[in-house]
């Protein structure tokens, strides 16, 4: 069992396709704004590579026509896997643009349908950090922050409870104003920018809070921090903290 599938996602940006391939293409802007850290071989025949907790992925890339379009993928795994990303800029007048992202390749298994659902809200979820961060940061590199929680057993009792810690007297829903507390730092104000059964994104004048359901595992923070002088191995320690206190 498995399936072959495609899906294709499409965002008008308030951003150049300079600033868009800049996003897309180079180590520090994919890092700040995708997960974990990432570095670029540039040109066609390079190289993508990802690390995210204990996963790395290598991804070659396939076509590179800067400001205009980027494709790279994975070999195809002795079980048939692969996945394959495709990025399209479009330029607009007024400094504007429309960017296509499609994801395609093959999910083997019985349990494909669950993986599926995964990547899809995954993929809209990256592409919403993705105009978050060119609209509102473009040009700023954000530290990675990735931490883990305890496993949850209830979801809807799980995002309730993120809801509580962040201030909010119902379940999390885009737009909404909400506040952050760390032990030791000030508190911190934010807006919602995309809520669903999976994740909750979260920007701040300094910072794209993301929290996500983890595929059969606990819930993930993966942060994108632009405090300059920021250090990942304190924040992904706060950050563990924080969660263990309020899911544990």
């Amino acid at each position: 069992m498995g399936r072959d599938f495609e899906r294709t996602d499409v965002a008008d940006v308030d951003a150049t396709p300079e600033q868009l391939w800049a996003a897309i293409a180079t180590g520090p802007g994919i890092d700040s704004w995708f997960m974990g850290r990432n570095e670029v071989e540039g040109g066609t025949g390079g190289v993508v590579r990802g690390a995210f907790g204990g996963y790395r992925s290598e991804c070659g890339i396939r076509e590179w026509e800067p400001l205009e379009r980027l494709v790279y993928g994975t070999d195809t795994a002795p079980d048939g896997r692969h996945i394959a990303y495709e990025f399209l800029i479009e330029g607009r007048e007024g400094g504007s643009s429309v960017i296509r992202c499609v994801t395609s390749g093959f999910l083997p298994g019985d349990d494909w349908e669950d993986e599926f659902e995964a990547m899809t809200s995954g993929r809209a979820l990256f592409l919403r950090t993705l105009v978050e961060y060119v609209t509102h940061f473009a040009g700023r590199v954000a530290v990675p922050v990735t931490a883990f929680g305890p496993p949850i057993p209830d979801w809807t009792e799980a995002w309730a409870k993120l809801g509580a810690a962040l201030g909010l007297p119902a379940r999390i829903a885009e737009g909404d104003r909400v506040r952050l507390d760390l032990d030791g730092r000030a508190p911190v104000e934010g807006v919602v920018y995309v809520a669903d059964d999976q994740a909750v994104g979260i920007r701040t004048p300094d910072a794209m809070i993301r929290f996500m359901r983890g595929f059969r595992g606990p819930m993930v923070a993966a942060h994108h921090v632009f405090t300059p002088g920021a250090d990942g191995e304190v924040e992904e320690k706060i950050w563990g903290d924080w969660l263990a206190r309020v899911f544990d």
